[in-house]
């Protein structure tokens, strides 16, 4: 195998562990959610949403970029791991320790690989393209949909509506449909039960 093929069979296997890393919301009723999990399902659900984005938006949207941004915004965590959006960690140690892994990890890739790699993950943590705006927002979605499915609610991070607003609204206010599903998903989380309303 030459050298270059051997760095990318190499990396090929770093981004299969990716199965390893546990979020914190469930996958099922009786298991947590793969951080790959989560990854595939941003993909799928931006794929599903990406023409309501484009009507949005007015113009065309790259898809292909976008489902690159869900498939790896997250690989960083292999290394890193995945704080919940709900600790304390300080963002700024968050986002420099994802900062080392993405450099370790991305820029020796060859063939302009890992400059497209560290390219796009800084395009998405800056949300800096409409593209990565959306994407951040589904990221956002995808665990407050998952703790409906699951009926895992919000008690373990003892939150409320409103402090799930608080949380949600700035990234799924980057579409009108998003805001509207995660409206969805939190009204139903409270006529279930899953969820404190705050105005109580």
């Amino acid at each position: 195998m030459d050298d270059n093929l051997r760095e990318l069979f190499d990396f090929i296997a770093f981004t299969a562990r990716l199965r390893e890393v546990e979020r914190h919301n469930n996958a099922t009723s009786t298991r947590k959610e793969s951080v790959a999990e989560h990854s595939w399902h941003l993909a799928l659900v931006s794929w599903i949403l990406h023409r309501e984005f484009e009507r949005e938006y007015g113009h065309a949207l790259d898809l292909e970029k976008m489902l690159k941004l869900c498939l790896m915004h997250d690989l960083v965590e292999i290394d890193a791991g995945d704080p919940s959006a709900w600790s304390a960690q300080p963002d700024g140690d968050k986002a420099r320790i994802e900062e080392e892994v993405a450099q370790r990890r991305f820029s020796g890739l060859p063939d302009g690989l890992g400059a497209e790699f560290l390219g796009l993950w800084h395009e998405y943590e800056e949300g800096a393209t409409p593209e990565a705006r959306l994407v951040r927002g589904v990221d956002r979605l995808n665990p407050a949909l998952m703790r409906l499915l699951t009926g895992q609610g919000w008690q373990d991070v003892g939150a409320d509506a409103t402090a799930l607003d608080r949380l949600q609204l700035p990234r799924v206010q980057a579409s009108e449909a998003l805001t509207a599903l995660y409206r969805e998903v939190r009204d139903a989380a409270v006529t279930q039960g899953l969820l404190p309303n705050s105005d109580v």
